[in-house]
């Protein structure tokens, strides 16, 4: 027993707690990141602590989500192979849910490997591939909706569910009233 918990238990718990987690610093990183570079919050453009938590944000997601991950494979209940983590839709149970998972993982390591490397990257390429942060968060609130049962919860319900309309409300506003000049 470890904190007066099997180890079995111990992981579930630990893959579970770090998913939230990790998803909750994704809603924030992308709410603040589109928020920086909407025209609809141009006040917000310059704002340094907005722009500090959505670098900080940006960061707090891969010990999180890396936790969550390896917590998952060692869960012998989640059965999820290593494989799993590569290669989307191979589980023998939730396939989809499990899957959605594998894709968002894949879209947050480009994105954040590729925002590592921004200085290095042609500026239209790495706006492109930055972008794909809009898929990334809808994959990962639909891996979120189907993979358990957080979402049967009012307050998790209600958080997730207001940080996807937050998204999508300034993912139109952006589309409709522009993007702010770099």
């Amino acid at each position: 027993m470890i904190l007066g918990v099997e180890p079995e238990l111990l992981t579930w718990i630990v893959g579970r707690a770090t998913g939230l987690a990790s998803y909750a610093a994704l809603c924030i990183a992308v709410l603040s990141g589109i928020a920086l570079r909407t025209s609809m919050l141009d006040f917000l453009a310059n704002n340094r602590a907005l722009r500090a938590m959505h670098d900080f944000m940006s960061f707090i997601w891969l010990p999180l989500g890396a936790t969550h991950v390896v917590a998952l494979v060692l869960d012998k209940t989640a059965r999820i192979d290593v494989i799993d983590l590569f290669v989307p839709f191979l589980t023998d149970y939730g396939q989809l849910a499990i899957g959605l998972g594998t894709i968002s993982l894949d879209l947050v390591v480009l994105i954040g490997v590729t925002s590592w490397l921004r200085d290095r990257l042609n500026v239209n390429l790495w706006r492109w591939l930055h972008r794909s942060a809009y898929a990334m968060f809808a994959v990962t609130f639909l891996h979120a909706y189907l993979s358990g049962t957080d979402f049967d919860s009012p307050l998790i319900s209600a958080i997730s569910w207001s940080a996807a309309a937050g998204i999508a409300l300034l993912a139109v506003s952006r589309i409709a009233l522009g993007r702010l000049p770099d």
